[in-house]
């Protein structure tokens, strides 16, 4: 049987949202530019090499990034343009290539274990990465390794705009210069605590005893040690445009009052809006179904940029239902449904939040994985069953 060695290509698109806006005004190319909301409440959804040099990063806010750099060029973004163009970019890899992963709207991973035996995986990479700038005026960065974590790694080690192959047998040493922040799951506050343990640089903590660093650091401890040691086995799970959830519900007696049924449809809709949230997935498409009581069925739905905030979702199924409730007829079913997901976290950048906006996302998702998603919903959700 023959056996090879996995290759795992990494593609992420270079500051995708600033490159989107610097590629429709070029104005824009070369200067210190911030995307998010222009206010004194507004927060950086991303930003330019040129911005970060300042010290400005996502999620910092829009105020505190005025003050680093006056100079800033602000650009509100549009997030349908962003949407348009993943979507490209989804497609020519989709034609390219038989296995790849979208791990969110700007990044893939991509499976060309195999391909080594007849194209070259480093051949191959380097030419599909000049066929996606082609068609996508974008710029993009790339590693090429045997597992998905070096060649993430690989790929934040050369942006913007490089390519980088670690060799099959090498994971563990690329991985032991590097400094420990550098390893991915290592946010700010475990770098602190690993840094005053002696862990400097991935190499110290892979040195260590796993057994010693699992009592130390607790059940996430062994993970970190095998990805300072360059060890992943995780899979690239392949991407499935037609992926989606839903909800429906027939109700007991038939009704027409519009309020309620648009309270209703707000509940089922803030549901699964829990659950794309809570799954890390993002929606590119809304979906309302109604049936009325002589059971005529209608549908409408609406392709949108990736999102799963909650108030923009209820504003497009509001529309939606508007559109298909044209008879004065009694409603007998109402369903919602998202489609087209992909990976994602609720991200800032796809949303013109305020910071206060960005705490309470977090602070009713927070309550709601504690105590179940029924303790805590809007006001204008019904509760009548």
């Amino acid at each position: 049987m023959l056996s090879f060695n996995r290759h795992i290509a990494h593609f992420d698109l270079d500051t995708f949202f600033v490159s989107v806006e610097q590629l429709h005004n070029p104005k824009l190319i070369g200067k210190p530019v911030l995307i998010g909301g222009d206010g004194n409440r507004g927060v950086v959804a991303s930003c330019s090499y040129e911005a970060r040099k300042f010290g400005i990063h996502s999620a910092m806010p829009m105020a505190v990034a005025k003050r680093l750099c006056k100079e800033a060029i602000i650009v509100r973004g549009d997030y349908e343009n962003y949407t348009k163009y993943s979507k490209l970019i989804t497609d020519v890899i989709a034609d390219s290539v038989p296995n790849f992963e979208k791990a969110s709207i700007d990044e893939f991973y991509i499976d060309l274990t195999g391909m080594d035996k007849f194209f070259g995986c480093l051949r191959f990479t380097g030419e599909l990465k000049t066929k996606v700038v082609k068609e996508s005026g974008l710029p993009i960065s790339w590693g090429l390794a045997s597992n998905k974590l070096i060649s993430k790694v690989a790929t934040n080690e050369v942006k913007p705009n490089g390519q980088l192959e670690i060799p099959f047998g090498n994971e563990k040493g690329f991985m032991a210069p590097l400094d420990i922040y550098k390893i991915p799951g290592v946010g700010e506050k475990t770098s602190i605590r690993l840094i005053k343990m002696g862990f400097y640089k991935a190499k110290h903590l892979a040195a260590k005893d796993p057994d010693e660093v699992t009592r130390a650091l607790g059940k996430n401890g062994l993970e970190l040690w095998r990805r300072a040691n360059g060890e992943d086995d995780s899979p690239v799970i392949p991407y499935r445009e037609s992926k989606s959830i839903s909800t429906e519900e027939t109700f007991q007696t038939d009704s027409i009052d519009i309020d309620a049924l648009l309270s209703k449809m707000v509940r089922m809709t803030e549901a699964i809006a829990f659950e794309l949230r809570k799954g890390q997935r993002l929606t590119g498409c809304v979906t309302i179904k109604i049936r009325y009581s002589d059971f005529e069925t209608h549908t409408a739905q609406r392709s949108i940029p990736y999102t799963n905030s909650d108030h923009v979702l209820f504003a497009i199924a509001k529309e939606l239902f508007q559109e298909l409730y044209t008879r004065r007829v009694l409603v007998r079913l109402i369903g919602v449904r998202f489609s087209n997901l992909i990976p994602g976290t609720y991200q800032i950048n796809l949303f013109e939040d305020t910071q206060e906006t960005i705490r309470l996302y977090q602070a009713i998702d927070s309550v709601k994985k504690q105590f179940g998603e029924a303790k805590l919903f809007r006001g204008s959700a019904d509760r009548r069953q």
